[in-house]
């Protein structure tokens, strides 16, 4: 084995900062359909794919991309919560399930809310860094629409501290980003946030037409603006948001396989079939904490921080990204944490239609987790999915242009309420 190529550089904002020492590729992407209420084959009466059926379906897509299971030297599978969703641990166990040829090699679930698919990312790429392998398949996934939504919704707050469960509304995170929405609406005004909220929606669910693979990819609302101006009903729901401003509740995998140079020889892929990962950044905020600023992702503008500057680019020469709009308040407030606006300002650049897949910088252009879906544990690596798949060109209907001069995309994937942070900078190869 060669020597550790995982080094650390100290400097006054961060003495942690991991440093590519290699090239870090990521090929082969593939989702499944993300499952739920919109689809025509979804029911919540009748059977529909396990688990383990999403896991393997992802799975053997990947290995028929890069040569099969013999190529692969460690495996990742992120997952949430499925011990309780499906009563279902010791995921990492299923990899020999894809493909007997991944039997007895290493593999390793990770968690971290709905941060997970990009823990797991990150997980596959130090493995890379030090050299223990060459080729890591990584996947997400989870089956929720397992249990009803209001029983779903205490499962969720596990994202957050459960000590605030009983204190917290019935639909523990909708009740947080419904409180996050009425502060910027006190702070910087309702009419022009809910403008920028319903363009969002609209711009999702448009962008999601276009994804075989999304949730919402059979919508055929009008007007779909109008209808995210539904009132909100607090008697039912929470006090600032509607159900349009939510991500559905999700079933689905993702898979990628993170490979070094030497990676991409043993599968026979060629390098304008691959995507360079050029910056990463991981952050925590302390879950016991509320928000010293509800009106500010704090924790997401320092993983954003930290990945740009691995990168050594800045958001000027991003061609797309992928947030997490859980909420579309909380994707008004990502394009502000970012660094697209200033705070406060984050609805005038939605509303110009610079995040629009034809706008300055397209966001989320297969319909994000409002659009797309959200299965939980694979959103991160849906995430990465999307951008691989626009910076090879292989987004099918989906396809937006890509700069000459801006090769980049970012993304970004966040656990509970601005808590764990995963951003990655890829670049066309």
């Amino acid at each position: 084995m060669n020597q550790l190529t995982i080094s650390f550089s100290k400097t006054p904002e961060n003495n942690s900062d991991m440093q590519m020492r290699k090239k870090v590729f990521l090929v082969a992407g593939y989702n499944t359909i993300s499952m739920g209420t919109g689809r025509k084959e979804f029911h919540p009466r009748k059977p529909r794919p396990g688990l383990e059926d999403y896991i393997k379906e992802a799975g053997e897509n990947v290995l028929s991309q890069i040569g099969g299971a013999d190529n692969v030297d460690e495996c990742v599978i992120a997952n949430f919560i499925s011990s309780r969703y499906n009563k279902q641990a010791n995921l990492a166990a299923f990899f020999p399930y894809i493909d007997p040829g991944l039997t007895y090699k290493p593999a390793v679930r990770v968690e971290g809310a709905c941060a997970t698919g990009g823990l797991g990312l990150v997980t596959g790429i130090k493995s890379i860094l030090a050299e223990t392998a060459q080729v890591v398949l990584v996947l997400g996934v989870e089956v929720q629409n397992s249990v009803k939504a209001v029983y779903g919704a205490d499962i969720l707050s596990a994202a957050g501290w459960y000590k605030e469960r009983k204190k917290g509304h019935a639909h523990f995170f909708p009740g947080k980003f419904s409180d996050r929405a009425g502060a910027y609406f006190a702070s910087y005004g309702k009419e022009k946030a809910r403008q920028a909220m319903a363009m969002w929606y609209r711009n999702a669910i448009e962008n999601a037409r276009l994804c075989p693979t999304a949730q919402e990819f059979e919508n055929k609302v009008e007007d779909l603006e109008s209808l995210a101006f539904t009132p909100p009903n607090p008697n039912v729901f929470v006090d600032h948001l509607n159900v349009y401003d939510c991500s559905k509740v999700s079933d689905g995998a993702s898979a990628i396989a993170v490979v070094s140079e030497e990676g991409l020889q043993r599968c026979g892929i060629s390098k304008q079939d691959a995507v360079e990962l050029i910056g990463v950044g991981q952050a925590e905020y302390d879950l016991t904490k509320a928000p010293e600023n509800p009106v500010w992702l704090s924790t997401t503008e320092q993983v954003v921080k930290k990945a740009l500057k691995m990168a050594g680019i800045n958001i000027q020469q991003l061609a797309t990204v992928e947030c997490h709009d859980c909420f579309t308040i909380a994707a008004v407030m990502a394009v502000e944490a970012i660094g697209f606006a200033t705070t406060g300002r984050g609805p005038d650049f939605i509303l110009q239609g610079n995040t629009a897949r034809d706008g300055k910088v397209p966001f989320n252009t297969t319909g994000g987790l409002i659009g797309w879906g959200h299965p939980t544990g694979a959103t991160g690596v849906h995430q990465a999915v999307t951008i691989w798949e626009q910076l090879t060109q292989k987004a099918g209907a989906a396809q937006i242009k890509i700069p000459r001069d801006r090769p980049y995309g970012l993304s970004v994937n966040m656990g509970g309420d601005d808590k764990t942070l995963v951003s990655l900078v890829y670049k066309k190869c």
